[in-house]
């Protein structure tokens, strides 16, 4: 792998990290979400990621001199189909002929962990792109 294919896979995963924080906090701001557009509670969402091959931007400078390397990009993202958690509300607007509102399935606390591990993700990435720009300046001295 060149080292402007390491850039390239470097960020797809900065890219996929970035999705996946936006659905992790989507999903916090929407913990006590009972209506949505759509009707019934907000449903959790989560980033499904696939193994692809990842080109580099400079493919088209060098030629065929850069081959492709694999990376990460979000598959699909996947939405809670389980039923909604119910708590006995009856003064709630949005609650049953029985007192219950249906709230979504989120834990903030879950959540809030998956958020940290996207972010040390996206950081890790960020240092390897910044270690493959440093062996790429040291190369660029290397033939002055």
């Amino acid at each position: 792998m060149s080292l402007f294919s390491a850039l390239s896979v470097g960020a797809s995963g900065m890219a996929a990290q970035r999705a996946r924080a936006e659905l992790l906090v989507e999903n916090l701001a929407n913990a006590e979400t009972t209506r949505t557009p759509e009707g019934g509670p907000y449903r959790r969402k989560d980033a499904v990621f696939e193994s692809t091959t990842v080109g580099s931007p400079f493919s088209s400078v060098f030629g065929q001199e850069i081959e492709a390397a694999n990376g990460v990009a979000v598959a699909s993202v996947v939405t809670d189909t389980r039923d909604p958690e119910k708590r006995y509300m009856p003064g709630h607007p949005d609650a049953d002929a029985n007192g219950y509102v249906a709230f979504p399935r989120v834990n903030p606390a879950e959540d809030m962990v998956d958020l940290m591990g996207a972010a040390r993700g996206y950081e890790a990435n960020v240092a390897a792109i910044g270690a493959v720009k440093d062996m790429i300046q040291r190369s660029i001295d290397l033939l002055k």
